[in-house]
């Protein structure tokens, strides 16, 4: 399906009926030839961004997968650059792609860092969090950066009511909970659970100071807005 290296249907259908992390142990070969990898002209508009923002030092990849946001990493840092991730078979994936890099199994709320970072980053993985879990995740990015270190990541803006994105994105997240209210292991996977403002509010909880920029070369919606923002979550400077 999607390639002649991706998945099958059937490949799909074990993986939706599997735990998330085992989902995507099963998935990891073939995962970069899917629509579910971040895209490389989203790849692209963040390591603009950033560059305009940095040089950084030491940089966290926040559930890697197969590694995309290293390529983001490896662009705008001088250092040493991280991936964590709770699937084994992701990670065998991203470290076969990027062996220089240091790799890390850990779930992502609670991160086993302090201090370490001077930049985090994480693309396409919000949807895999319940609202109420963010807290930890996001608390736990704040722990790993160094004071004035930054947490950034691109979101989709959500598309007219009047497209088939919208419709589409409705349809998935409304089966994914009909699947997950009759099928064990739940499979969170959740398109619109990650509004703007409600990750604004609860990177603000975290102790972040959040701020966005259009990702102006990924285009508009027919109404204007943008396709996608960069949010920018800033660690306050340590005040000694």
């Amino acid at each position: 399906m999607f390639s002649p290296q991706g998945p099958s249907l059937r490949e799909l259908c074990v993986q939706a009926l599997s735990s998330v992390e085992r989902g995507y142990d099963l998935l990891a070969p073939k995962f970069d030839h899917t629509p579910f990898r971040t895209p490389q002209s989203v790849v692209d508009a963040t390591t603009r961004a950033l560059a305009e923002l940095g040089p950084f030092d030491h940089g966290l990849d926040v559930c890697c997968g197969t590694g995309a946001g290293m390529l983001v990493l490896r662009s705008v840092c001088q250092g040493r650059i991280t991936g964590v991730d709770f699937s084994a078979g992701m990670l065998a994936q991203a470290r076969s792609a990027h062996p220089d890099a240091t790799w890390v199994r850990a779930d992502a709320r609670a991160l086993p860092f302090t201090g370490d970072f001077d930049l985090a980053v994480t693309s396409g993985a919000l949807g895999h969090f319940l609202p109420a879990e963010r807290p930890a995740l996001f608390e736990g990015v704040y722990r790993a950066l160094r004071p004035g270190g930054l947490f950034t990541f691109p979101i989709g803006t959500p598309p007219p009511r009047t497209s088939v994105a919208h419709w589409a994105m409705l349809g998935f997240d409304l089966a994914m909970r009909v699947r997950n209210a009759v099928w064990r292991p739940p499979f969170v996977m959740y398109y619109r659970t990650c509004p703007l403002a409600a990750l604004c509010a609860d990177l603000t909880a975290a102790g972040f100071t959040a701020t966005t920029v259009a990702l102006t070369p990924l285009g508009q919606h027919r109404n204007g807005s943008p396709r996608y923002r960069l949010i920018l979550a800033r660690k306050p400077a340590d005040p000694r």
